[in-house]
């Protein structure tokens, strides 16, 4: 098992996982450049494989293991975009998964575990409730955890999306991304500081979810309190093998409002013709709450999903 993770890691995950995904495009927009002053770059993970990034992250550790490994299955526990991944990549490779999910999971989410053939398990809406859950699973069947975000073979497949940015827009000041457990985070820092090291990375997160914020600013991992976010995406705490590289490599945690985050997914729903899910509004949340200066920046934004639920969005009235 890998001590770290490297840009290297992240190459070798891009040539392996490159049949089993999507290179998803870059869009940009004049309308909502003209609002920043900026140029803003959106890399849309939403029309990934099961609709998110975690597609890569999944595949990669799936293909990673050996016969022996893979061979009793694997498991895990997600709130939905990670489980759907992984049990999509357990199909392709023909092994069984076993999916811990909270039983507030957004149905669109359970589903799509569903429809990638995953046996799911649900269990109580919290981080306690999940690992317990999935330690059982473990005991019982002897698969193998694949972790949603702690896991340096799931870094490397997600930072294979800020390798695809960089080659698609390339000489970017800035890349936001959000941050829930850190996979994300790790591999898009990582892969952009070792492809451009003049580079900032700056991670976004719900301010009713801000434990990332706070454990970079103490220096310490400090637990999320429970927390009912619309982000269901970055309710988790942080890896303690992502932190580590969180400081070494990222510049800079923001927080947004709740509003802030609706108000960030409506309009690009409106604007750029396309769906994501709250998850992935955050970073541009950030820029209009003008957390973060991008006038004259060339700015890549990671759109990480667009799994909703569309009888539930949050501008409709009840």
């Amino acid at each position: 098992m890998n001590a770290t993770l490297t840009l290297a890691d992240i190459r070798a995950a891009h040539a392996r996982i490159a049949d089993k995904i999507h290179r998803t495009p870059v869009l940009t927009s004049a309308t909502l450049d003209g609002l920043c002053g900026g140029q803003l770059f959106f890399k849309c993970e939403n029309f990934q494989k099961i609709g998110a990034f975690k597609a890569r992250g999944a595949a990669n550790a799936v293909f990673s293991l050996s016969d022996a490994e893979a061979a009793a299955g694997v498991a895990t526990h997600s709130s939905g975009n990670h489980a759907a991944a992984l049990a999509r990549a357990a199909r392709l490779r023909g092994i069984a998964a076993h999916i811990v999910m909270p039983t507030n999971a957004p149905k669109a989410k359970v589903d799509s575990v569903r429809r990638n053939g995953g046996r799911i398990i649900f269990c109580e809406p919290n981080v306690a409730a999940r690992e317990a859950a999935c330690a059982q699973v473990i005991a019982e069947t002897g698969a193998r955890l694949i972790h949603p975000y702690n896991d340096f073979a799931v870094m490397a497949g997600q930072g294979t999306a800020a390798l695809e940015l960089l080659e698609q827009a390339p000489a970017l000041d800035l890349i936001l991304a959000p941050v829930g457990g850190g996979g994300l985070l790790c591999g898009t820092a990582v892969a952009a500081k070792g492809m451009r090291p003049g580079i900032r990375v700056i991670a976004t997160e719900p301010a009713a979810a801000d434990d990332a914020a706070r454990s970079f600013a103490a220096g310490k991992i400090m637990p999320v309190a429970p927390t009912l976010t619309i982000a269901d995406g970055l309710r988790a705490t942080l890896g303690e093998r992502n932190f580590p590289l969180i400081q070494q490599h990222v510049d800079g945690i923001v927080t947004v409002s709740e509003e802030s985050i609706v108000a960030a997914m409506r309009r690009i729903w409106e604007v750029l013709k396309i769906i994501i899910e709250p998850s992935c509004a955050v970073p541009y949340a950030a820029i209009l709450e003008n957390k973060i200066d991008v006038t004259g920046q060339r700015v890549g934004l990671i759109l990480t999903g667009g799994n909703v639920d569309l009888d539930a969005l949050p501008w409709l009235k009840p």
